[in-house]
């Protein structure tokens, strides 16, 4: 390791180069060595290969040169580079001078927030500084968040939580009142965890500092509030979806993270099962008819749903969305809307909107009521595709949902060409998980033959984590969670002759589910579930908490 100051070295990175620049192509400043009077200093430079002196070294030299420097340069390592940047970005990080989070460290989080919240008076008060009001007749799209960390010490604290919640994998982020402070919780591949405990004044001023930057009254603590936050980062684009709620100790924010990036839009990869994957396009190339997707919220329902809208966007179709509210920028031909019920723009209405602009193909981003379940039916019985989304368990309780929602039982024949449920389980980690022959209680409960090998997560106790984390055997990859990232399982009910007859005689959703599994071959989401644990992408107990009310 490189025997130098890796304070200095950030200092040296900040303010001649970039951390980025330095590390796209492996260069670090190493350090300044004085020389004689009236002449300048020598910054000793290490690159990774003399070769790429060709290309970098004129633009160094007439960088340091404005600085009054001279250069020299060094070979090390790429290892040894890399390493020294990683180190320099914690130093910097911890003392809170930077926020560059380029890999997740909690405790250096938590240290950064906590010195820029260093507020200790328990007096409830909302005191920014003058220049904390932003312009609200500013385009949102152009702000950027670390332009707004320098502002104020509490904007600072935000981005921090922000920044680290997108770069981290986080879904939600839950800033929650107690008693005796704020505690702060994010959601993790499905999962609760609790993240840092804050003092109550600076919690107040976290909730107040979010708030004003989803554009929300700060001084309206007592009734819920909906707003949004849309910022730029490092050429990234930042959406989050913000919730308020009074409750007992004082104001409850929660913040949904969008995921915008549509690199994970491929059916190929969220459904692995080929059977499924093949039949479920099946339905969604067809030329008319509903196509539903149902599930919990938070179960991945508008990606699988912005993948099938991409694969069938070739040009030669017009394909229009409601959504509410718009995740994916999902580009091509696809027209997106977001539904504005202030202004009297519900899913129902644009959908009868839609209807005169000559669609092909219509999403309706949820279903919810029966006049939008009633206006999808109509549409699609005049020769359009419509997908939609809707809050059920299975696939089979889907159709006992749309009946509740007073479709006649002739029309849900008619128009509905196939259920997707789904979940979301946690990946098992690659790097700890254990893998044994499955017990003999397991493998029949879950019809899985006996002595199969399977994967059991490493999951440790908080306890645990710190220990192993003083020791340096804590798993990088997963922290200790034993799972990394979520994998999909599907339950696909195609409506056959024989399901169809079903409803019309009004057979229960056991029933119906039987049927579909004895006939038409459907692996439920418990059965699908336990083909991911057969090829070591999940565990059973992800299947007992995510499916048990599906066994």
């Amino acid at each position: 390791m490189e025997n130098t100051s890796i304070t200095n070295i950030r200092k040296l990175v900040d303010k001649h180069f970039s951390l980025q620049w330095c590390r796209d192509n492996l260069v670090v400043p190493l350090r300044v060595e004085t020389s004689l009077p009236l002449k300048p200093s020598v910054m000793k430079i290490a690159i990774a290969n003399y070769k790429y002196l060709g290309t970098i070294a004129e633009p160094i030299k007439q960088r340091l040169s404005s600085s009054g420097f001279t250069c020299e340069f060094v070979e090390r390592s790429p290892e040894i580079i890399i390493e020294l940047l990683d180190k320099a970005s914690e130093e910097r990080f911890v003392r809170g001078e930077s926020l560059d989070i380029s890999e997740f460290d909690e405790d250096a989080v938590i240290a950064a927030i906590q010195e820029t919240t260093n507020l200790k008076s328990d007096e409830v008060v909302f005191e920014f500084d003058d220049d904390f009001e932003e312009d609200l007749n500013q385009d949102e799209e152009t702000l950027d968040l670390r332009n707004e960390m320098l502002e104020s010490k509490i904007q600072k604290a935000a981005g921090v939580v922000l920044i680290n919640s997108v770069q981290t994998s986080v879904s939600d982020i839950h800033i929650e009142p107690k008693d005796d402070g704020y505690k702060i919780r994010v959601r993790r591949d499905g999962v609760m965890q609790k993240f840092m405990s804050l003092g109550r004044r600076p919690g107040i001023q976290l909730v107040a500092c979010l708030k004003n930057m989803a554009n929300m009254d700060i001084a309206e603590r007592r009734a819920s509030q909906d707003g949004k936050i849309l910022r730029k980062c490092d050429g990234n684009k930042m959406e989050f979806r913000c919730s308020t709620q009074p409750g007992k100790f004082g104001e409850k924010m929660v913040l949904r993270i969008l995921n915008s990036d549509p690199s994970s839009l491929d059916l190929d990869v969220l459904i692995n099962n080929q059977k499924v994957r093949d039949d479920f396009r099946k339905i969604m190339n067809a030329t008319n008819g509903i196509v539903i997707v149902s599930g919990p919220t938070g179960s991945g329902k508008s990606t699988t749903l912005a993948a099938a809208l991409r694969e069938k966007d070739k040009g030669d179709t017009n394909i229009v969305t409601a959504e509410d509210p718009i995740e994916y920028d999902l580009g091509g031909d696809i027209n997106q809307s977001q539904v504005n019920r202030a202004k009297g723009e519900t899913f129902a209405q644009m959908l009868r909107t839609f209807l005169r602009q000559d669609p092909d193909v219509i999403l309706i981003g949820e279903t919810r009521d029966p006049e939008t379940a009633e206006s999808s039916m109509d549409a699609a019985e005049t020769g359009h595709l419509v997908f939609t989304t809707l809050h059920a368990n299975s696939s089979c309780s889907s159709l006992t949902r749309l009946l509740d929602m007073e479709v006649p039982k002739y029309k849900l024949n008619a128009s509905v060409r196939g259920v997707l449920a789904q979940r979301l389980l946690r990946r098992v980690c690659t790097e700890c998980s254990i893998k044994r022959p499955i017990e003999e209680i397991e493998a029949k409960k879950f019809n899985i033959n006996i002595n199969t090998n399977i994967s059991y997560a490493n999951a440790l106790s908080a306890a645990e984590k710190e220990k192993r984390k003083k020791e340096g055997s804590l798993c990088k990859k997963c922290s200790g969670t034993g799972y990394k990232g979520r994998v999909g399982a599907y339950e696909l009910l195609i409506m056959s002759r024989n399901i169809q007859e079903a409803v019309t005689k009004g057979k229960t959703e056991r029933e119906i589910e039987e049927l579909a599994v004895e006939r038409n071959s459907m692996l439920t989401l418990s059965q699908y579930a336990v083909e991911l644990v057969k090829e070591n992408l999940t565990t059973l107990a992800e299947i007992n908490r995510v499916c048990k009310s599906d066994d």
